[in-house]
Protein backbone atom coordinates (compact mmCIF):
# COMPACT_ATOMS: atom_id res chain seq x y z
CA UNK A 1 0.00 0.00 0.00
CA UNK A 2 1.36 3.54 -0.84
CA UNK A 3 2.86 5.16 1.99
CA UNK A 4 2.89 9.28 2.46
CA UNK A 5 5.48 11.42 4.98
CA UNK A 6 2.92 12.96 7.96
CA UNK A 7 4.08 16.37 7.71
CA UNK A 8 7.52 17.02 9.65
CA UNK A 9 7.16 14.09 11.61
CA UNK A 10 8.58 12.04 8.89
CA UNK A 11 6.28 9.13 9.62
CA UNK A 12 5.70 7.58 6.36
CA UNK A 13 2.00 6.19 6.88
CA UNK A 14 -0.59 4.39 4.77
CA UNK A 15 -2.26 6.79 1.85
CA UNK A 16 -5.45 5.23 3.67
CA UNK A 17 -5.72 5.36 7.68
CA UNK A 18 -8.07 2.97 9.93
CA UNK A 19 -10.21 5.44 11.79
CA UNK A 20 -11.52 3.85 15.19
CA UNK A 21 -14.74 4.65 16.12
CA UNK A 22 -16.99 2.38 14.60
CA UNK A 23 -15.03 -0.79 16.17
CA UNK A 24 -16.50 0.14 19.20
CA UNK A 25 -20.17 -1.45 18.04
CA UNK A 26 -18.36 -4.94 17.15
CA UNK A 27 -17.53 -7.53 19.55
CA UNK A 28 -13.68 -8.02 20.58
CA UNK A 29 -13.03 -10.69 18.11
CA UNK A 30 -14.68 -9.35 15.27
CA UNK A 31 -12.99 -5.92 15.76
CA UNK A 32 -9.56 -8.09 15.95
CA UNK A 33 -10.45 -9.90 13.05
CA UNK A 34 -11.09 -6.78 11.11
CA UNK A 35 -7.98 -4.78 12.64
CA UNK A 36 -5.93 -7.19 11.59
CA UNK A 37 -6.94 -7.73 8.35
CA UNK A 38 -5.99 -3.81 7.93
CA UNK A 39 -2.95 -4.81 9.28
CA UNK A 40 -2.45 -7.32 6.54
CA UNK A 41 -3.56 -5.33 3.83
CA UNK A 42 -1.10 -2.55 4.18
CA UNK A 43 -3.14 -0.25 6.57
CA UNK A 44 -0.29 0.78 9.57
CA UNK A 45 -1.94 4.08 10.72
CA UNK A 46 -4.70 3.41 13.85
CA UNK A 47 -6.48 6.49 14.85
CA UNK A 48 -8.55 5.86 18.20
CA UNK A 49 -8.91 8.24 21.41
CA UNK A 50 -9.59 7.99 25.20
CA UNK A 51 -13.02 9.02 24.68
CA UNK A 52 -14.40 5.51 22.11
CA UNK A 53 -15.01 3.33 25.02
CA UNK A 54 -12.98 0.46 24.30
CA UNK A 55 -11.64 1.00 21.52
CA UNK A 56 -8.06 1.57 22.27
CA UNK A 57 -8.20 -1.72 24.10
CA UNK A 58 -9.62 -4.00 20.79
CA UNK A 59 -6.22 -2.31 18.94
CA UNK A 60 -4.24 -3.61 21.76
CA UNK A 61 -5.43 -6.93 21.39
CA UNK A 62 -4.90 -7.34 17.88
CA UNK A 63 -2.10 -5.58 17.04
CA UNK A 64 0.59 -6.19 19.96
CA UNK A 65 2.61 -8.39 18.73
CA UNK A 66 3.43 -6.11 15.69
CA UNK A 67 3.57 -3.14 17.40
CA UNK A 68 7.25 -2.45 15.52
CA UNK A 69 5.54 -1.80 12.42
CA UNK A 70 2.07 0.25 13.10
CA UNK A 71 1.80 3.47 14.19
CA UNK A 72 -0.91 4.26 16.47
CA UNK A 73 -2.26 7.41 17.30
CA UNK A 74 -5.01 8.48 19.75
CA UNK A 75 -6.32 11.48 21.78
CA UNK A 76 -7.86 12.90 24.84
CA UNK A 77 -9.85 15.75 25.97
CA UNK A 78 -7.34 16.08 29.00
CA UNK A 79 -8.17 19.84 30.56
CA UNK A 80 -4.85 20.02 32.09
CA UNK A 81 -1.01 19.28 31.92
CA UNK A 82 -1.98 16.24 34.73
CA UNK A 83 -5.31 14.84 33.15
CA UNK A 84 -3.52 15.03 29.82
CA UNK A 85 -0.74 12.44 31.16
CA UNK A 86 -3.27 10.63 33.62
CA UNK A 87 -5.70 9.66 30.35
CA UNK A 88 -2.90 9.04 28.34
CA UNK A 89 -1.52 6.67 30.87
CA UNK A 90 -4.45 4.74 30.38
CA UNK A 91 -4.33 4.66 27.24
CA UNK A 92 -1.25 3.07 27.06
CA UNK A 93 -2.30 0.65 29.52
CA UNK A 94 -5.55 -0.51 26.73
CA UNK A 95 -2.95 -0.05 23.80
CA UNK A 96 -0.57 -2.55 25.50
CA UNK A 97 2.27 -0.54 24.33
CA UNK A 98 4.65 2.14 26.57
CA UNK A 99 4.30 4.88 23.82
CA UNK A 100 2.33 6.44 20.72
CA UNK A 101 3.39 7.47 17.75
CA UNK A 102 0.81 10.46 18.18
CA UNK A 103 -0.55 12.23 20.98
CA UNK A 104 -3.57 14.56 20.26
CA UNK A 105 -5.91 16.63 21.91
CA UNK A 106 -9.20 15.98 21.42
CA UNK A 107 -12.06 18.00 20.03
CA UNK A 108 -10.61 21.79 20.95
CA UNK A 109 -12.89 24.72 20.45
CA UNK A 110 -10.65 27.38 20.96
CA UNK A 111 -7.07 28.23 20.74
CA UNK A 112 -5.17 26.60 23.86
CA UNK A 113 -2.24 29.14 25.77
CA UNK A 114 0.92 27.57 25.13
CA UNK A 115 2.72 29.10 27.87
CA UNK A 116 0.21 28.00 30.94
CA UNK A 117 2.26 25.77 32.82
CA UNK A 118 -0.49 23.35 33.87
CA UNK A 119 -2.29 23.51 30.81
CA UNK A 120 -3.39 21.05 28.38
CA UNK A 121 -0.54 21.93 25.64
CA UNK A 122 2.00 21.34 28.75
CA UNK A 123 0.46 17.88 29.20
CA UNK A 124 1.51 16.92 25.31
CA UNK A 125 5.07 18.48 25.73
CA UNK A 126 5.41 16.86 28.83
CA UNK A 127 3.97 13.14 26.69
CA UNK A 128 6.88 13.99 24.35
CA UNK A 129 9.36 14.75 26.87
CA UNK A 130 9.00 11.48 28.63
CA UNK A 131 8.86 9.35 25.94
CA UNK A 132 5.37 8.24 25.90
CA UNK A 133 4.70 9.97 22.79
CA UNK A 134 6.73 10.53 19.80
CA UNK A 135 4.59 13.57 18.42
CA UNK A 136 1.46 15.83 19.13
CA UNK A 137 -1.83 17.30 17.55
CA UNK A 138 -4.72 18.38 17.96
CA UNK A 139 -8.23 17.40 16.19
CA UNK A 140 -11.05 19.93 15.96
CA UNK A 141 -14.51 20.53 14.15
CA UNK A 142 -13.49 24.35 13.71
CA UNK A 143 -11.81 26.43 10.98
CA UNK A 144 -10.43 28.90 12.79
CA UNK A 145 -9.22 26.89 15.29
CA UNK A 146 -8.01 24.34 13.06
CA UNK A 147 -6.15 27.04 10.88
CA UNK A 148 -4.46 28.91 13.34
CA UNK A 149 -3.11 25.68 15.30
CA UNK A 150 -1.53 24.82 12.13
CA UNK A 151 -0.01 27.93 11.16
CA UNK A 152 1.20 28.15 15.21
CA UNK A 153 3.58 26.00 14.29
CA UNK A 154 2.82 24.52 18.14
CA UNK A 155 1.32 21.04 16.69
CA UNK A 156 3.03 18.52 14.69
CA UNK A 157 -0.60 17.60 13.28
CA UNK A 158 -4.10 18.85 12.70
CA UNK A 159 -7.41 16.52 12.37
CA UNK A 160 -10.18 18.17 11.22
CA UNK A 161 -13.18 16.98 8.92
CA UNK A 162 -12.27 17.21 5.14
CA UNK A 163 -14.46 15.31 2.55
CA UNK A 164 -15.35 15.83 -0.94
CA UNK A 165 -18.28 18.09 0.19
CA UNK A 166 -15.75 20.58 2.22
CA UNK A 167 -16.62 24.19 1.55
CA UNK A 168 -13.56 26.04 -0.67
CA UNK A 169 -12.68 27.75 2.72
CA UNK A 170 -12.23 24.37 4.85
CA UNK A 171 -9.71 22.99 1.93
CA UNK A 172 -7.60 26.16 2.73
CA UNK A 173 -6.28 24.23 5.53
CA UNK A 174 -4.54 22.06 3.21
CA UNK A 175 -2.82 24.74 1.85
CA UNK A 176 -1.80 25.90 5.32
CA UNK A 177 -0.26 22.58 6.31
CA UNK A 178 1.75 22.23 3.37
CA UNK A 179 3.66 25.31 3.88
CA UNK A 180 3.98 24.80 7.48
CA UNK A 181 4.46 21.31 6.95
CA UNK A 182 1.78 20.21 9.51
CA UNK A 183 0.54 16.73 9.00
CA UNK A 184 -2.66 16.54 7.98
CA UNK A 185 -5.24 13.79 9.14
CA UNK A 186 -8.82 14.02 7.24
CA UNK A 187 -11.20 12.85 9.85
CA UNK A 188 -15.61 12.62 8.40
CA UNK A 189 -14.07 11.49 5.10
CA UNK A 190 -17.41 9.73 4.44
CA UNK A 191 -19.67 12.86 6.39
CA UNK A 192 -20.73 10.19 8.89
CA UNK A 193 -22.00 7.90 6.63
CA UNK A 194 -23.75 9.70 4.52
CA UNK A 195 -21.76 9.70 1.38
CA UNK A 196 -21.76 6.68 0.64
CA UNK A 197 -20.07 6.70 -3.03
CA UNK A 198 -16.10 5.91 -1.57
CA UNK A 199 -15.10 5.83 -5.01
CA UNK A 200 -15.86 9.09 -5.14
CA UNK A 201 -14.66 10.34 -1.54
CA UNK A 202 -11.25 8.36 -2.02
CA UNK A 203 -11.10 9.93 -5.10
CA UNK A 204 -11.30 13.36 -4.21
CA UNK A 205 -9.30 13.44 -1.35
CA UNK A 206 -6.37 11.21 -3.14
CA UNK A 207 -5.83 14.33 -5.63
CA UNK A 208 -3.76 15.66 -2.13
CA UNK A 209 -0.97 14.52 -1.62
CA UNK A 210 0.10 15.83 2.35
CA UNK A 211 -3.61 14.63 3.33
CA UNK A 212 -4.01 11.22 5.43
CA UNK A 213 -7.82 10.21 5.45
CA UNK A 214 -9.02 8.05 8.13
CA UNK A 215 -11.61 5.93 7.11
CA UNK A 216 -14.32 5.06 9.94
CA UNK A 217 -14.39 1.08 8.99
CA UNK A 218 -17.07 -1.18 10.84
CA UNK A 219 -17.64 -4.12 8.47
CA UNK A 220 -14.95 -5.98 6.42
CA UNK A 221 -16.61 -5.32 3.20
CA UNK A 222 -15.98 -1.64 3.78
CA UNK A 223 -12.46 -3.04 4.80
CA UNK A 224 -12.61 -4.58 1.31
CA UNK A 225 -13.44 -1.73 -1.20
CA UNK A 226 -10.94 0.43 0.75
CA UNK A 227 -8.23 -2.04 0.13
CA UNK A 228 -9.41 -2.31 -3.84
CA UNK A 229 -9.88 1.63 -4.36
CA UNK A 230 -5.74 1.49 -2.90
CA UNK A 231 -4.77 -1.32 -5.53
CA UNK A 232 -6.73 0.39 -8.32
CA UNK A 233 -7.09 4.07 -7.53
CA UNK A 234 -10.01 5.74 -9.76
CA UNK A 235 -9.69 9.08 -11.39
CA UNK A 236 -11.00 11.83 -10.66
CA UNK A 237 -12.95 12.72 -14.13
CA UNK A 238 -15.40 14.55 -15.22
CA UNK A 239 -18.20 11.58 -14.45
CA UNK A 240 -16.84 11.73 -11.03
CA UNK A 241 -16.83 15.27 -10.47
CA UNK A 242 -21.06 15.09 -11.75
CA UNK A 243 -20.93 12.69 -8.63
CA UNK A 244 -19.16 15.00 -6.09
CA UNK A 245 -21.59 17.61 -7.37
CA UNK A 246 -24.53 15.59 -6.95
CA UNK A 247 -23.76 15.28 -3.27
CA UNK A 248 -22.60 18.44 -2.51
CA UNK A 249 -26.10 19.94 -3.62
CA UNK A 250 -28.07 16.96 -1.97
CA UNK A 251 -25.53 17.18 1.39
CA UNK A 252 -25.53 21.63 1.59
CA UNK A 253 -25.60 23.23 4.69
CA UNK A 254 -26.13 22.26 8.32
CA UNK A 255 -26.69 18.75 8.82
CA UNK A 256 -25.54 15.86 11.72
CA UNK A 257 -22.62 13.92 11.05
CA UNK A 258 -23.40 11.40 13.61
CA UNK A 259 -20.09 12.01 15.25
CA UNK A 260 -21.51 10.96 18.48
CA UNK A 261 -20.20 14.26 20.88
CA UNK A 262 -23.89 14.85 22.05
CA UNK A 263 -24.36 11.24 23.57
CA UNK A 264 -25.67 10.04 26.26
CA UNK A 265 -28.65 11.73 25.75
CA UNK A 266 -30.64 11.22 29.67
CA UNK A 267 -33.93 9.91 27.42
CA UNK A 268 -32.40 7.38 25.50
CA UNK A 269 -32.04 9.09 22.16
CA UNK A 270 -30.31 7.76 19.98
CA UNK A 271 -29.12 10.85 18.50
CA UNK A 272 -26.41 10.64 16.46
CA UNK A 273 -28.47 8.56 13.74
CA UNK A 274 -32.01 10.15 14.71
CA UNK A 275 -30.25 14.00 13.96
CA UNK A 276 -29.97 12.68 10.41
CA UNK A 277 -32.94 10.54 9.42
CA UNK A 278 -34.07 12.34 6.66
CA UNK A 279 -30.52 12.00 5.02
CA UNK A 280 -30.74 8.36 6.11
CA UNK A 281 -33.96 7.70 4.63
CA UNK A 282 -33.17 8.83 1.36
CA UNK A 283 -29.34 7.51 1.03
CA UNK A 284 -28.94 4.58 2.95
CA UNK A 285 -30.65 0.93 3.34
CA UNK A 286 -34.26 2.26 4.58
CA UNK A 287 -35.31 -1.24 5.72
CA UNK A 288 -33.09 -1.16 8.85
CA UNK A 289 -35.38 2.34 9.97
CA UNK A 290 -38.16 0.71 9.91
CA UNK A 291 -38.14 -2.20 12.60
CA UNK A 292 -40.27 -1.83 15.41
CA UNK A 293 -37.12 -0.60 17.59
CA UNK A 294 -36.18 2.41 15.28
CA UNK A 295 -40.05 3.67 15.89
CA UNK A 296 -39.69 3.09 19.50
CA UNK A 297 -36.13 5.10 19.21
CA UNK A 298 -37.21 7.78 17.22
CA UNK A 299 -40.70 8.02 19.65
CA UNK A 300 -38.37 8.86 22.22
CA UNK A 301 -37.59 12.27 20.66
CA UNK A 302 -40.77 13.49 22.70
CA UNK A 303 -39.75 12.92 25.85
CA UNK A 304 -36.41 15.13 25.47
CA UNK A 305 -35.63 16.76 28.44
CA UNK A 306 -34.19 19.98 27.01
CA UNK A 307 -31.33 19.70 29.30
CA UNK A 308 -29.17 21.38 26.29
CA UNK A 309 -26.62 18.51 26.65
CA UNK A 310 -26.53 17.91 22.67
CA UNK A 311 -26.83 21.55 21.81
CA UNK A 312 -23.52 22.27 23.91
CA UNK A 313 -21.44 19.22 22.62
CA UNK A 314 -22.23 19.76 19.17
CA UNK A 315 -19.42 20.79 17.25
CA UNK A 316 -21.04 22.00 14.20
CA UNK A 317 -23.13 24.14 17.24
CA UNK A 318 -26.01 22.61 15.99
CA UNK A 319 -29.45 23.45 17.84
CA UNK A 320 -30.37 19.62 18.37
CA UNK A 321 -33.77 19.23 20.05
CA UNK A 322 -35.47 21.24 17.13
CA UNK A 323 -33.41 19.37 14.46
CA UNK A 324 -34.41 16.19 16.28
CA UNK A 325 -37.95 17.47 16.40
CA UNK A 326 -38.04 17.97 12.28
CA UNK A 327 -36.66 14.85 11.97
CA UNK A 328 -39.16 12.94 13.98
CA UNK A 329 -41.78 14.51 11.99
CA UNK A 330 -40.24 13.61 8.54
CA UNK A 331 -39.85 9.87 9.93
CA UNK A 332 -43.80 9.82 10.62
CA UNK A 333 -44.10 11.57 7.50
CA UNK A 334 -42.56 9.08 5.64
CA UNK A 335 -44.05 5.91 7.65
CA UNK A 336 -47.61 7.27 6.40
CA UNK A 337 -46.69 7.23 2.98
CA UNK A 338 -45.85 3.51 3.02
CA UNK A 339 -47.84 1.30 1.58
CA UNK A 340 -49.95 -0.30 3.92
CA UNK A 341 -50.28 -4.39 5.04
Amino acid sequence: MEKIRLGRTGLMVSRSGFGAIPIQRLDKNDAGRLLRKAYESGINFFDTSRSYTDSEEKIGLALTDVRGEILLATKNKGADRQKVLEALEASLKNLKTDYVDLLQLHNLKAPLDPDDPDGPYQGLLAAREKGMARFIGMTTHRRDVAIEAAASGLYDTVQFPLCMISSEKDLELIDVCREKEIGLIAMKALSGGLITNAAAAFAFLRQFDTLVPIWGIQFEWELDEFIALEKNPPPLDDAMRRVIARDRADLAGDFCRGCGYCLPCPAGIPISQAARMSLLLRRTLVSRFLTDEWKRDMAKIRECQECGHCREQCPYELDTPVLLKMMLADYEEFLEKLPKG
